[in-house]
C-alpha cells in the first residue's frame, strides 16, 4: 500500500540531530508522507497525543528523557499506544535492540540512515497499521448495514475473512523477521568487512567479485574460523538482491528434527506442539538470499527435499499440501570435503553438483601470514573501543609470534585470543608472551599444505594422475577427488 493512498500518512520524526532530521524528513516526503518534528521526548510526547501520526521514528540517544523512556511513556498513554514506533539508533549493541522490542517499539532502523532501508521498513509498518484501520472501519461500515442487507453482509464477510487471514500472514511474517532479526544480533560476532590483503585472500574475493552480480548458487570451502560467513555476506552485499535479507541457517547446531521445520516451516497441527503456522526460512529469504551454513551436516534425508527446493523453487511446509514458490538465491557453504561424504554415501551426489556451481575455497590463516598483523591491529581497536581502554603498539617480535602460530581455529581463535589478551592486560601492554600457545601448533619450516603437498608428488610423479605410479595412489586418493582439490587449489601442469 502507498503512502499517498486517500491521504498522506503522517510520520512524526524524534530526534535532536539536524543533519539527522533532514536526511529523514527528505526522504519522508519524496515518498509522499507528510513529516512532523520534536527535538526532544517531551515535545514527542505532547505532540503525538495532539497528532496522533501513523508512524514514530525515535532517537534512542537525546537530551532529557531518552528514546527508552518516551517509548514507555507514550505505551502507558491510551492515546498513542497504538502508534508504532520504530526506533532509530547508531547502537550496535544487541541488548539495546532486544530492550527496544520488549518495550514495544516494532522494528530498529540503524545509524547512519539508509534511505531505502528505513523507507521500506516505514512503508511496511505504515501499510500494515493502514490495513488494520481500514479493516475497522469496514467492520463499523457492515454492523450499520446488517439489518437491510443481509445477502450483501454474507458476500463482505467473506472478503472481510480474506482480508483477516491476509493481515494474519503479514503479522505472522513480520513476527517470524523480528525473531529472526533478535537471533541474528545475538550472533557472537560479525565484521563490517574482511581484513587482509594477501594473494591467497584477494584470489578468494575475486571470485567473490565475479560471482557476487549473478543469481548463481555459490558454495563456499574453508576450514572452521577462516570466516566463510563473511565471505557470503560479501557474495550477497554486492549482488542485486543486497536490499532484501541473507537469511541464515546453520545445519551443524540445529537439532535433526527441526531442520525440516526451520528450513520450509510448517502447518498449525502439523506435529505436537504446532499451535501455529510458522514460515520456514526459505520463505523468509524469498527475493533475497539463504546462506546454507554447514551444508555438509544436513541430514541425509532431508537431502531429496532441499534439492526439489533447489532446482524448482518450490516445496510444502511440514504438514502441507499445497506447493510454495519462492525465488531464492542460494550461498552454502562447509568445512568437510563433500567429494568425501559423497563417496562415503553420507551427502547426495545431485545434490552436490547442484551446489557446486561456482565453488570460492577461502584460504586457512597459516596459508596467509602476512594477513595477520592487520588482523590483530583491527581487534585491537575493537577491544580497546570495548573495553574503553588504550593499548601500547605490539612489539615486532610479539607480531612474528602471533605469525609463527599455526592457527588450527583461523581468524576466530586469533580473534578469541586478542580478546583475551586485552582482557589480561594490566598496564596497557598486551601480554601475548605470557599466554599460553600449544607447541604442536607452532608452523614448522618443514610442514606442507596440502596444496604443497599435492604438487611436490605431482611433480615426482612428471603430472601423472591416474596408474599404478600416478599421484592418486601415491596420496590414497580416488583419481576423480584428486582432480577436484587440483581445481579448487589452482593447480595447473607448467608450460
Amino acid at each position: 500500500m502507498e503512502a499517498t493512498r486517500e491521504r498522506s500518512a503522517v510520520v512524526l520524526i524524534v530526534d535532536d540531530k539536524p543533519v539527522n532530521i533532514d536526511v529523514a524528513r527528505a526522504t519522508l516526503e519524496h515518498a509522499g508522507y507528510r513529516v512532523l518534528i520534536a527535538k526532544d521526548g517531551e515535545k514527542a510526547i505532547s505532540r503525538a497525543a495532539e497528532t496522533r501520526p501513523d508512524l514514530i521514528l525515535l532517537d534512542i540517544l537525546m537530551p532529557g528523557i531518552d528514546g527508552f523512556d518516551t517509548c514507555r511513556r507514550l505505551k502507558r498513554d491510551e492515546r498513542t499506544r497504538d502508534i508504532p514506533i520504530i526506533f532509530m539508533s547508531a547502537l550496535n549493541d544487541p541488548i539495546d535492540r532486544v530492550k527496544g522490542l520488549e518495550i514495544g517499539a516494532i522494528d530498529f532502523i540503524s545509524k547512519p540512515f539508509n534511505e531505502i532501508e528505513a523507507l521500506a521498513r516505514v512503508n511496511a509498518h505504515v501499510g500494515l497499521k493502514r490495513a488494520q484501520e481500514e479493516l475497522r472501519q469496514l467492520n463499523e461500515q457492515l454492523e450499520h448495514k446488517v439489518e437491510e442487507r443481509t445477502e450483501e453482509l454474507a458476500k463482505t464477510n467473506r472478503n472481510l475473512a480474506d482480508a483477516l487471514a491476509e493481515v494474519e500472514r503479514l503479522q505472522a511474517k513480520l513476527q517470524e523477521e523480528n525473531a529472526y532479526l533478535r537471533e541474528e544480533i545475538k550472533t557472537e560476532y560479525d565484521f563490517s568487512n574482511i581484513i587482509g590483503e594477501s594473494a591467497a585472500l584477494q584470489s578468494a574475493l575475486d571470485a567473490v567479485a565475479r560471482v557476487a552480480p549473478t543469481d548463481s548458487t555459490v558454495l563456499i570451502l574453508g576450514e572452521t574460523g577462516v570466516g566463510k560467513e563473511l565471505v557470503a555476506r560479501a557474495t550477497h552485499n554486492l549482488g542485486a538482491r543486497k536490499d532484501r535479507p541473507l537469511v541464515k541457517v546453520n545445519c551443524a547446531t540445529l537439532p535433526a528434527n527441526l531442520i525440516e521445520s526451520e528450513l520450509f516451516g510448517h502447518e498449525r497441527g502439523a506435529f505436537t506442539g504446532a499451535t501455529q503456522r510458522k514460515t520456514g526460512r526459505f520463505e523468509l529469504a524469498d527475493g533475497g538470499a539463504l546462506f546454507l551454513d554447514e551444508i555438509g551436516e544436513l541430514p541425509l534425508e532431508l537431502q531429496p527435499k532441499l534439492l526439489r527446493a533447489l532446482q524448482e523453487g518450490e516445496f510444502e511446509r511440514v504438514g502441507g499440501t499445497t506447493p510454495v514458490r519462492v525465488d531464492v538465491r542460494i550461498v552454502a557453504a562447509t568445512n568437510r570435503d563433500l567429494e568425501d561424504l559423497v563417496e562415503e554415501g553420507k551427502f547426495r551426489e545431485d545434490l552436490f553438483y547442484r551446489l557446486n556451481v561456482f565453488p570460492i575455497v577461502v584460504p586457512p590463516l597459516r596459508e596467509r601470514p602476512e594477513d595477520i598483523p592487520p588482523l590483530v591491529e583491527a581487534f585491537v581497536e575493537e577491544f580497546a573501543r570495548r573495553f574503553n581502554r588504550r593499548y601500547r603498539p605490539i612489539p615486532p617480535d610479539d607480531m612474528r609470534l602471533l605469525q609463527s602460530y599455526h592457527w588450527p581455529g583461523n581468524v576466530r581463535e586469533l580473534r578469541h585470543f586478542v580478546e583475551r589478551a586485552a582482557i589480561l592486560s594490566e598496564s596497557g601492554e598486551l601480554p601475548f608472551r605470557e599466554m599460553p600457545f600449544p607447541k604442536r601448533s607452532f608452523a614448522q619450516p618443514e610442514r606442507l599444505t596440502e596444496k604443497d603437498r599435492i604438487v611436490k608428488t605431482l611433480e615426482e610423479c612428471n603430472w601423472n594422475v591416474e596408474g599404478k605410479r600416478g599421484a592418486a595412489k601415491r596420496l590414497d586418493l580416488n583419481p576423480s577427488t584428486l582432480r577436484y582439490r587440483m581445481k579448487k587449489y589452482g593447480i595447473e601442469r607448467p608450460n
